[in-house]
This record gives C-alpha cells, sequence and structure tokens, in this order.
C-alpha cells in the first residue's frame, strides 16, 4: 500500500514538473515573438528613414 503512494506522488510531481517545463516553454516562445516583433518594427522605421533620404 505505501508503495502505490510514493509511486502516484512520484507521478504527480512528474506531471507537475512537465506542466511547469510547458509553461516555461510557452513563456520563452511569448517574448521571443515580442523580441521579433520589436525587432521588425525597428527595422522597418530605420528603412523607411533611409528611403527618406533617396
Amino acid at each position: 500500500m505505501t508503495m502505490l503512494l510514493y509511486e502516484d506522488l512520484a507521478r504527480a510531481r512528474m506531471r507537475e514538473v512537465r506542466e511547469a517545463v510547458g509553461d516555461q516553454r510557452l513563456a520563452r516562445r511569448l517574448q521571443a515573438t515580442r523580441r521579433w516583433r520589436w525587432l521588425a518594427g525597428w527595422a522597418a522605421r530605420r528603412a523607411a528613414r533611409a528611403a527618406a533620404l533617396l
């Protein structure tokens, strides 16, 4: 009986770790998306300024 309790606890902890890893992965994706959007906007503004000088 005690072994089943420890197995259940281990499974629950593994599930929590997987969920946490998934959350971290999502957070990194969102951060990368924000970074690329910012960079694309910066590049577009810079290109517009360069085109205005021509």
